[in-house]
């Protein structure tokens, strides 16, 4: 008896603890396998930065410029941790380039928004505007600084409230202040000139499960979700707002991992670019990555929380096999659209390439690209079968095998180019990005420390919508 009462007081010790942070209460439903959401890229016809006047090639060129900007503020944050800027703190995403998004509906009854899915972040914030003249929201609003879109109206939701600043979660922003009021007001400001600034809240959640992701078309509520209600943005435009992924205590990952029937796991499968589908963002019990031939690799401590770091070991093609020097950190980001490695390994690789595929070289547009080929007299389907598997080796003895899908785009009409570029000055870190990552199911569970890959056909892993469907 006595040993049981002991037991009780630590399980009731830790669920306190975890409250206090976080006071997640999922309602899953039927089944309470977790949820699955629309995962959208940035230039699908689903999301709202789609430019129809932009050719495909030149959607995927869009996306390696930004992938270099978003490579070098990663690294930038990677190697110099909490380095301040001029302007004050700079959050651990110094840059606002990204490439996919997902629905999130706030409040009760609920606003539908749709925001940056970001894995190199943690704070999840949303537009706000206010209806009323509410303590705290009211006084931090200017009306000159609010972004077009979607703005949530707190004083329209019965589930809404402020977070105090002597609360855990105020403690976890990187940059936070006290009003007259003690709530907690933060501010983050990135290496792009964008700025956003608000009052860190607590709010209801609602995720509608995907159809055809395995889902009934049940939905998923989460009370008391900690987020930025952001009431001053200045910047480039990014939809709705920022649900951050990232492996920190203020991620969408870590706060649903208060509920214990889902976990701290998420799980993606992103469609190739050509394919006219979307991906499938999956939480709790259904991102376990089961498919066959997966493999898993340890995740490495940070400080920067909010990465996704795994040790890289090697890259092989055929029987050549490229060893990466020594204590080689990688990036895996959903939101960078390059893979970035050490120079060591893309010299080898660019060479050992050129001499195994039989096509005529070209010049890489904007020399954005280490190596290119000319494919406009190879008939569409062959080019494929002309380019050979890179084998990448991870920690744990992990080896992800990367099509020619993952390794090579078309960035303009006629012109394939290598999607690695070589870390440098300005990328010191190594980055495995989104198109390496096409047809795979990558999984992530911060409760085991670990990162599973694997391939799959993702076009089935969510139905094909039609372009003029609300997202």
């Amino acid at each position: 008896m006595p040993g049981t009462m002991v037991s009780r007081a630590l399980l009731l010790v830790g669920v306190v603890l975890t409250a206090q942070l976080c006071a997640c209460t999922a309602y899953v439903g039927s089944g309470g396998d977790g949820f699955s959401v629309e995962f959208i890229h940035r230039d699908s016809a689903r999301s709202p930065f789609h430019d129809p006047s932009l050719t495909a090639p030149a959607r995927v060129l869009e996306a390696a410029r930004r992938s270099t900007v978003r490579a070098a503020a990663l690294s930038r944050s990677y190697v110099r941790v909490d380095a301040p800027s001029a302007d004050g703190f700079v959050s651990e995403l110094t840059s606002t380039p990204f490439e996919y998004l997902m629905a999130v509906n706030i409040g009760t009854p609920p606003t539908r928004m749709v925001a940056i899915a970001d894995t190199g972040s943690d704070l999840i914030w949303l537009n706000c505007s206010y209806g009323g003249d509410g303590p705290g929201l009211a006084a931090a609003r200017d009306a000159d600084a609010q972004p077009p879109g979607v703005q949530f109206d707190p004083s329209k939701s019965t589930t809404f409230r402020l977070v105090d600043c002597d609360s855990v979660a105020c403690s976890e922003l990187p940059e936070a202040s006290c009003g007259a009021d003690s709530k907690c007001r933060y501010s983050y400001s990135y290496g792009d000139g964008s700025h956003t600034s608000g009052v860190l809240s607590t709010e209801t959640f609602t995720f509608a499960d995907a159809p055809g992701a395995r889902g009934d078309g049940t939905t998923t509520r989460v009370a008391n979700v900690n987020f930025g209600c952001s009431t001053t943005f200045v910047g480039s435009s990014v939809g709705d707002g920022l649900v951050g992924l990232g492996g920190g205590d203020l991620s969408l990952v870590s706060q649903l991992g208060a509920d214990t029937s889902l976990g701290r796991r998420f799980s993606y499968c992103l469609v190739p670019y050509s394919v006219k589908a979307s991906s499938a963002l999956n939480f709790g019990p259904r991102a376990a990555v089961t498919d066959p031939g997966a493999v898993t690799t340890p995740l490495i401590p940070s400080q920067v929380k909010a990465y996704y770091i795994v040790e890289l070991r090697s890259v092989k093609v055929g029987n050549k096999t490229f060893e990466a020097p020594d204590r080689s950190p990688l990036i895996v980001d959903s939101g960078t659209t390059l893979t970035f490695l050490p120079e060591a390994l893309v010299d080898p690789l660019v060479k050992e390439l050129t001499g195994r595929i039989k096509l005529p070289p070209a010049q890489s547009p904007e020399r954005l690209l280490p190596l290119c080929f000319d494919v406009s007299g190879v008939r569409e389907g062959q080019v494929a079968a002309m380019i050979p598997d890179v084998t990448v080796g991870l920690g744990g003895g992990a080896a992800v095998t990367l099509k020619a899908e993952n390794t090579f785009v078309e960035v303009q009409e006629g012109t394939l180019c290598l999607a690695v570029s070589a870390m440098s000055e300005q990328f010191p870190a190594s980055i495995i990005g989104n198109i390496a990552q096409q047809n795979m199911h990558v999984g992530y569970d911060l409760d085991k420390g670990t990162v599973t890959f694997a391939p799959a056909a993702c076009a089935s892993s969510y139905p094909a919508p039609s372009p003029s469907a609300s997202v």
